[in-house]
């Protein structure tokens, strides 16, 4: 016997999970079975990239270490992109996960501290989408080079 519970009761995936799919768009600048990576809608600065864990998993303190290293890996090839390619002193590198309930790492083009708060992000109606589609064309194609020089 199955329950007929209302739509309001049915468990949803994650917004990040629905990008992942393919239900609904998304800049995705590289994907596996286990990690996704895509462009936020709401950047610190062009290039501020989102590594996910494909499965929802909501607090990086309960994702498997192994897991956890290879978002890691994915983490630093795209932040030695962002640096090459987007003119930064450095990647930043953050942990927030309060926005979505679904762990990720943001990674993103950093000259001094600025991008280190979310706060200062541009809202997703401030973004240009032509400059959002060439900043993950960009990271899209760093990421091949890497793979061809590998």
């Amino acid at each position: 016997m199955g329950l007929n519970l209302p739509v309001a009761f049915e468990i949803m995936s994650t917004v990040f999970s629905k990008i992942i799919a393919g239900d609904i768009p998304g800049r995705i600048v590289y994907q596996d079975d286990t990690v996704a990576a895509f462009l936020t809608i709401e950047p610190v600065a062009y290039g501020h990239t989102l590594i996910v864990p494909v499965e929802e998993i909501d607090k990086w303190t309960d994702i498997p270490s192994e897991l956890w290293a290879h978002m890691n890996e994915v983490a630093q090839r795209i932040g030695a992109v962002i640096v090459e390619e987007f003119d930064a002193e450095r990647a930043g590198y953050l942990i927030a996960g309060f926005e979505v309930p679904h762990a990720h790492i943001h990674v993103f083009p950093a000259n001094d501290m600025s991008g280190y708060t979310l706060s200062t992000a541009m809202r997703n109606d401030e973004t240009d989408p032509a400059k959002m589609d060439a900043a993950a064309e960009t990271i899209r194609r760093g990421l091949t080079q890497q793979e061809a020089t590998a």
